[in-house]
């Protein structure tokens, strides 16, 4: 097996947190479970997607605060917040408090857009600025900005028995660096290096050339090529943080129906990587399944895993909270193993 230049040092894992409409409760708690389970494991942090309109976490913060209070170690993440629902303002004072009450183990992750279906949800969400509004890099800019400290106004100081502050409260030391671009365009690697943010790259990249010698361009070489553009634009160069979020489901301790389950969604969704989707040119990364020697070998092969030192594997967004408790303990057993990490010497 080819070797890495280093071992991986980082070991985390995503979850979109499905619940149904009758019993939302029961898959929030699912979830919790999912990330205090992770923390046993030993992994090093734990992601949460963000869904409006779904059957999926929409309020990632809420759920992130709520896990702080369940955990002690493992690193909290959101990938991604749209920022096209938020107010960069308001976001950051709940980012900055869900870190101080996790003890300084936040990680958000926001990418920018408009919202999804806009045009059939703007009147609810922006009824009066709605044309107005810019969804665009931005956004982004003001959120790190109140995160970073920035004055977020010209007034402070005392007014009677009140005192107001000139810039967002509360401020959590170290959150500003600690904060992720989810990008799958060039364009966006090099905004997210230029302003000193991490950057997460994940199972989708946008195929914006056609490959020189007609095949369908090839999804690992874009990936590189997106995470080498924002390190080149980044101050920290070649140690700006990268963390790619493949999905993968080793299946070392599955049982036979279990890998029959799993063998047949990576053969559903596998036709849409073999070119490049909609008019966006979307590329998609086939899903690694199988035992976790076979997964490490096929990541090793990956141009864009050798070039990193953190992951976040995504766990598939359909199935039972078994199935993720089997493929989280393979993971933490096994495959991460096999990719040189280790969990730290305070797991349980």
């Amino acid at each position: 097996m080819p070797l890495t230049s280093e071992p991986l040092r980082k070991l985390g894992f995503l979850t979109i947190g499905l619940f149904d409409a009758a019993d939302p409760r029961r898959g929030h708690e699912s979830t919790l479970e999912i990330i205090e389970l992770g923390e046993r494991l030993g992994f090093d942090s734990a992601w949460v997607r963000h869904r409006h309109l779904q059957y999926g976490i929409s309020s990632p913060v809420a759920v992130l605060a709520a896990a702080s209070q369940r955990t002690r170690r493992i690193e909290l993440g959101t990938a991604v917040i749209p920022l096209g629902w938020e107010n960069p303002l308001r976001l950051a004072e709940d980012l900055a408090t869900v870190d101080i009450l996790s003890g300084g183990r936040l990680n958000p992750g926001v990418s920018v857009g408009p919202p999804m279906h806009y045009d059939q949800v703007k009147g609810a969400l922006y009824p009066d600025t709605a044309d107005a509004e810019d969804f665009g890099y931005e956004r982004v800019r003001r959120l790190l900005d109140h995160v970073r400290g920035e004055p977020a106004t010209v007034t402070g100081g005392v007014e009677g028995f009140e005192v107001f502050s000139d810039r967002v409260q509360p401020q959590a030391a170290g959150l500003g660096g600690r904060m992720w671009y989810g990008g799958a365009s060039t364009r966006s690697a090099r905004w997210a290096g230029e302003h000193g943010m991490n950057f997460l790259t994940s199972s989708v990249v946008k195929a914006e050339e056609e490959a020189g010698d007609g095949r369908a361009p090839d999804f690992a070489s874009i990936q590189l090529a997106t995470i080498r553009a924002f390190r080149a634009h980044h101050p920290d160069g070649d140690r700006a943080r990268v963390s790619q979020g493949l999905v993968v489901v080793p299946t070392d301790n599955a049982t036979a129906t279990q890998r029959a389950k799993y063998e047949e969604y990576a053969r559903t969704r596998l036709p849409r990587t073999a070119t490049p989707q909609g008019p966006a040119r979307l590329m998609f990364a086939p899903d690694l399944v199988g035992p976790s020697t076979e997964i490490a070998e096929r990541l090793y092969e990956h141009a864009a895993f050798r070039e990193i030192d953190e992951v976040a594997f995504a766990l598939p967004f359909t199935f039972d909270h078994d199935d993720y408790i089997q493929i989280l303990t393979d993971i933490a057993t096994a495959l991460g193993p096999a990719l040189g990490w280790q969990p730290g010497p305070d797991t349980a």
